[in-house]
């Protein structure tokens, strides 16, 4: 066999015979303590982290509640399209107004209750397959920020999605003030305490 021919096929062989990733056998705890860490390397070490620079060397991770699959719940989003867009007006921590596109709600149930959360996009946005939701509960102003917390959301085909609060995570400017950060609307203010995600240390 010339020898382009036996280069070709070596090349060619993996990518015939690769098939989709293996599952993952991680247990759920597991995947969320393992996010967690990834995201305070991320917080010490990269470039972009929010911790102001001459604070990373100090930075010890971030605190969190402990991981809780009852707080791991499906979702329903009923759609609110409109012509034009509802477009509505987020306060911000620097007191500004952020001006957000509402794509629909977010039902789910938690300890047999009901609930529904407003998820959002950048009212300018051209790419709206991840949702953004924004909310407050009863542990803010004490073990989490008084400000709420955040979740974001790959869009789905189905409408159903996978609302893990053990991700929600605090604005950037919990960490540094340079930040300007969303503040949730009054209809994503939760009359429950949520004890899972980011808290404050």
């Amino acid at each position: 066999m010339p020898h382009f021919l036996i280069v070709l096929v070596l090349i060619v062989l993996p990518a015939c015979t690769s098939g989709p990733a293996p599952p993952d056998t991680r247990s759920y705890e597991q995947q969320i303590r393992d996010a967690r860490a990834e995201k305070d390397t991320a917080f010490r070490a990269d470039q972009d982290s929010p911790i102001p620079e001459a604070q990373r060397a100090q930075f010890t991770g971030l605190a969190y509640f402990p991981v809780d699959e009852a707080y791991h719940v499906p979702a329903f989003l009923t759609r609110q399209d409109s012509n034009p867009p509802r477009i509505i007006e987020l306060r911000t921590s620097a007191n500004q107004l952020q001006r957000m596109r509402r794509i629909g709600v977010l039902g789910f149930s938690l300890g047999g209750v009901s609930y529904k959360l407003g998820a959002f996009v950048e009212a300018d946005a051209a790419d709206v397959n991840r949702l953004f939701v924004p909310f407050g509960d009863l542990t803010n102003g004490g073990e989490t920020y008084h400000g709420g917390r955040f979740l974001e959301l790959d869009r789905t085909p189905t409408g159903l999605y996978d609302l893990d609060f053990n991700r929600a995570f605090n604005p950037s400017c919990v960490y540094n003030p340079e930040y300007e950060c969303p503040i949730p609307p009054m209809e994503n203010r939760l009359p429950v305490a949520i004890r899972a995600g980011e808290r404050m240390k």
